[in-house]
């Protein structure tokens, strides 16, 4: 079944990727990330943390559980955001432990940024049945729940610090707080659950402020350059090699838009039921040749299982069609 149109149609390549011997799920896919020579990385939320495919959806690696120390922790829920860095290092955030880590293939540790379970004070108290965002108070240090990591293009490291927090960080390579901006609100610069970050060519910022269903676009000192809105729940964007940029929205849709903001299209919006491709998207990432990565986060909804309902996996690959 074809999806999209025009310049911008694809085809879902079905059970794409190969798990490994004896694993029979993903669980979920948080994030997914695709390098320069089209490798395809994921964190997931099953007994293995971080996998590699190759873009045929041969397994490359993958790092069992464990293999990450004490950053990533037992407690699988708390693996969340994912990036390659130029190195083919990897940059995991875990929310609950409040770090970001920096990894070699090995699994072997190089850097960690923030104090381990030990979250930076932005007023959040936890209440049942209430939405995280509404409840933080002012931004706040490093860390309290981070959700993404972005390299740029001259190696500073970028984190979100969204679920608990409302704040921006940038690093240093070498791990030293540069600087850090935000505070929780609607207006220019405040955030409700930062949820993504990219660093694009020019060094310009963009955040996915998820609850304020609106993409915040920044200068590398933080200043405001602009915003997109009208989405739904945005989580992740990708900007590929064309400038196109992809967003994957909560509410089961991804929206492409023109470097200057102009919609070109969004993709599956109007599918229902057991005929939804998507369920709960969370993370984006396209390739050299424009194929579309989705990873989800469905496993907490009671009616789903993993390749149970028509269409919908974990991680899933949309081969774009010229």
């Amino acid at each position: 079944m074809p999806y999209g149109g025009g310049n911008y149609r694809y085809e879902l390549e079905d059970g794409w990727a190969k798990l490994p011997e004896g694993s029979s799920t993903f669980f979920d896919v948080p994030d997914v990330h695709v390098d320069v020579l089209d490798r395809v990385y994921i964190t997931t939320r099953g007994e293995y943390p971080v996998m590699v495919f190759d873009q045929n959806g041969n397994l490359i690696t993958a790092l069992k559980e464990g293999s990450f120390g004490f950053p990533l922790g037992s407690n699988r829920s708390n693996r969340h955001g994912l990036c390659v860095g130029p190195d083919d290092s990897i940059y995991v955030t875990n929310l609950g432990q409040h770090t970001v880590s920096k990894y070699d293939l090995e699994g072997n540790l190089f850097l960690l940024l923030g104090n381990k379970d030990r979250p930076s004070d932005s007023g959040y108290v936890k209440t049942a049945g209430v939405d995280p965002s509404t409840l933080v108070k002012r931004g706040a240090p490093p860390f309290n729940g981070p959700t993404d990591v972005a390299i740029s293009p001259t190696g500073e490291i970028y984190v979100s610090d969204g679920y608990f927090n409302a704040s921006i960080h940038k690093f240093s390579p070498k791990g030293k707080l540069l600087l850090s901006w935000g505070e929780p609100g609607t207006g220019p610069g405040q955030f409700r659950a930062p949820h993504g970050v990219w660093v694009d060519k020019q060094g310009r910022v963009w955040i996915c402020d998820r609850e304020n269903n609106r993409i915040q676009i920044f200068s590398n000192e933080g200043k405001f350059i602009d915003q997109w809105t009208g989405f739904k729940q945005p989580c992740n964007l990708w900007i590929d090699r064309w400038g196109i940029v992809y967003v994957v929205e909560l509410q089961n849709r991804i929206t492409l838009l023109e470097s200057n903001g102009d919609k070109i299209l969004s993709l599956y919006a109007e599918e229902k039921d057991k005929h939804r491709v998507l369920f709960a998207p969370h993370s984006i990432a396209v390739d050299s040749k424009g194929n579309i990565y989705i990873g989800e986060v469905s496993s907490g909804s009671p009616q789903v299982v993993d390749r149970g309902i028509a269409g919908l996996q974990k991680l899933q690959k949309f081969v774009r069609k010229f």
